[in-house]
């Protein structure tokens, strides 16, 4: 594995969403582990899930509205929320890092505020994408279309003016926001569309960055139960009782299964009615280690949930509740793993089917036992920091 000779200090920018935070926390916490000085600017809220890594605190109040996942429904209008928080964003990443520059910044996708800190002081700079990356003609493709909504002349105008006046080097708004110069990719290449349009001198695919002794919690499979699914829509879009009310109807009695069903902490227990004995209800489960003893997954498709499930190896029905878990469920699907069922298709009768044809399936068994080697040989967290450490020089 190779070293770095000299400890420098390497600074992570991120954004306070859950999704956002945890997929590099493992990386965060290899890099200390490496010797390293590692800071990590984000709003006060993330400060609990960052303080196990290692890394410093670097306190910096984010306008993203992450608290109360009130989230416009226009896309222009959620990319101007993102904006208006890196404007706010880049004079308190000066006021801290002028006095106190990195050798290297990481950066989340959405918070791009880092890449105008970092070419302002002529430093190199990575992001870490927890999701997909651009491909080559993802602006016509993608930003085309976006250029044509209502409102959208006024957001890149807006952009443009930000950029200006930031500092920083690249002053064309669409390189800025979609084409990094460097990416480490969190996630399996299996997961990307136009993977083979993806600029590889730029992009690195490593995988799920998962270790499951540095998950807090442990889970053990009941005895007596043949097979366990679980079921968890994430810690964003879990405020719903009808949803998992339907769960309770389909899989709560299925012979031989043992349901273990994560409501999050918006949906109050007493909404679900009478839960069959062969049910566990919890507002939080350690996933990724109950993932391990599973042998089927009901997610929301986000892209962590995607790639937990893909690494355990475990068919999975998917139920996409917003943004572009739509995208990833249909993707999922496409690998042969998967089976999509809105959340007002959701019926018990289609998602008791949907299990059924799922694990009843080789040819499913066969595709997830093969998506899951090729998730592990990307090298996770040891190749990411790999890669972060070649930039360091």
């Amino acid at each position: 594995m190779t070293r770095v000779p000299r400890r420098a200090h390497i600074a992570m920018v991120g954004i306070p969403a859950v999704s956002h935070v945890r997929p590099s926390l493992e990386v965060i916490r290899e890099l200390v582990a490496r010797g390293h000085r590692v800071t990590y600017a984000n709003d006060p809220s993330a400060a609990e899930l960052i303080a196990p890594t290692g890394a410093e605190l670097v306190p910096c109040p984010s306008t993203l509205p992450v608290a109360d996942h009130d989230w416009p429904d226009d896309p222009i209008a959620a990319m101007r929320v993102f904006l208006e928080d890196a404007i706010a964003m880049l004079p308190r990443l000066r006021a801290h890092y002028d006095a106190d520059p990195a050798d290297l910044y990481l950066y989340d996708i959405g918070a791009y505020a880092a890449r105008a800190l970092a070419e302002a002081q002529r430093r190199p700079i990575v992001q870490l994408s927890p999701t997909i990356v651009g491909w080559d003609g993802y602006q016509d493709e993608i930003g085309g279309r976006l250029r044509q909504l209502p409102g959208a002349d006024a957001y890149f105008a807006r952009f443009a003016e930000w950029l200006a006046g930031s500092g920083a080097t690249t002053l064309d708004v669409d390189a800025f926001s979609g084409r990094p110069e460097r990416a480490v990719a969190m996630i399996t290449e299996a997961m990307q569309p136009h993977a083979d349009r993806v600029d590889r001198k730029a992009v690195d695919f490593v995988g799920p960055c998962f270790d499951l002794r540095a998950e807090q919690g442990s889970w053990r499979r009941p005895a007596g139960a043949e097979q366990v699914l679980l079921v968890s829509l994430g810690s964003a879009f879990t405020r719903q009782p009808e949803f998992y009310r339907n769960c309770l109807a389909a899989f709560g009695d299925l012979p031989g299964w043992h349901l273990v069903l994560q409501i999050g902490k918006h949906t109050d227990p007493a909404e679900l009615g009478e839960v069959p004995a062969g049910v566990e209800v919890r507002s939080w489960v350690p996933q990724r280690a109950v993932l391990a003893q599973a042998d089927a997954f009901v997610t929301h498709a986000g892209m962590g949930g995607c790639g937990e499930g893909l690494l355990a190896g475990v068919p999975m029905i998917a139920v996409p509740q917003a943004a572009e878990q739509f995208m990833n469920a249909d993707r999922l699907v496409e690998l042969g793993v998967a089976r999509r069922i809105d959340t007002a298709d959701a019926t018990p009768q289609a998602l008791r089917a949907a299990l059924a044809e799922l694990v009843g399936d080789p040819a499913v068994a066969a595709r997830s036992r093969e998506l899951r080697a090729r998730a592990a040989s990307e090298g996770g967290t040891a190749r990411a920091c790999d890669l972060i450490e070649r930039q360091l020089g």
